[in-house]
């Protein structure tokens, strides 16, 4: 989920069914993204068949002006499951949050119980967002999942992204982790670039930079760096069954590794 501009209030939420306005959608998910003309990340007449196939097309208004969208369709296991491809929104107080909060309830008018979807693993705010405000968790690092992208905001950054699953049935989790003791870095952020540190606490934090988006455009060596130093690190710990239980102050995540077995 990613988005831009001042806050507002949403006044209203709603699926949407008409061309006028998956047509609003895709200008307004390329404005988001910085796309070239024609090249938004998902046209109105893909929305237009997701919509007619009984998916999840909603918009977010406020005093009638498009502020917000968010697409999902139906994933595995068939019936339990909603993968939310693409969430856009101009960033401020509660629209994210609305948006989700409206697709949660989607769903569960569905009887599914949980909704996955991807982001960047190096952009804070998405990373607070779906762990603390949401609750979600990192399932699996996916390594270049659409390739490189040219768009303002991936700024031709090569597309790892963490397959995030909801479960909504779980109760929210606490939005202050306590460490436990032993508790080490495995990613340092040393003067805005990654330090990596060899480990082996069962407890471990990954730091992420201030603003990677910024960085991509100002000194694309450390954004280079942040994103292998996250792919190695954070990629090989989920791999092994780790988990990210949290994020710690709005900046590293949490990360438990697995108990061996006896």
């Amino acid at each position: 989920m990613t988005g831009r501009g001042a806050a507002v209030n949403v006044s209203t939420i709603r699926e949407l069914h008409d061309m006028e306005d998956f047509e609003a959608v895709s200008l307004l998910y390329a404005e988001i993204w910085g796309s070239e003309p024609g090249s938004s990340p998902i046209s109105a007449e893909v929305l237009r068949a997701l919509s007619q196939a009984g998916n999840y097309v909603a918009g977010a208004y406020e005093d009638d002006r498009l502020v917000g969208a968010s697409v999902a369709f139906f994933g595995e296991p068939i019936g339990a499951t909603l993968h939310s491809h693409i969430t856009g929104a101009v960033m401020g107080r509660g629209v994210g949050l609305a948006l989700k909060t409206h697709q949660r309830q989607w769903a569960l008018a569905r009887r599914l119980t949980r909704i996955t979807w991807t982001y960047d693993p190096l952009i804070r705010r998405n990373a607070y967002f779906n762990l603390v405000k949401l609750g979600a968790r990192p399932q699996e690092y996916l390594t270049s999942f659409y390739g490189a992208m040219d768009d303002a905001i991936n700024g031709g950054d090569e597309s790892d992204r963490i397959l995030t699953a909801w479960d909504l049935t779980a109760p929210a989790p606490p939005e202050v982790i306590e460490l436990p003791p032993g508790t080490a870095h495995a990613i340092l952020d040393h003067d805005g670039r990654p330090e990596t540190v060899a480990t082996d606490a069962d407890t471990v934090l990954i730091d992420l930079p201030d603003d990677i988006e910024a960085l991509r455009r100002t000194d694309p060596g450390a954004a280079r760096a942040w994103r292998l130093a996250v792919r190695h690190t954070l990629g090989a710990l989920l791999t092994e069954g780790a988990d990210v239980i949290g994020f710690h102050e709005r900046r590293r995540y949490v990360v438990q590794r697995p108990t061996p077995h006896p």
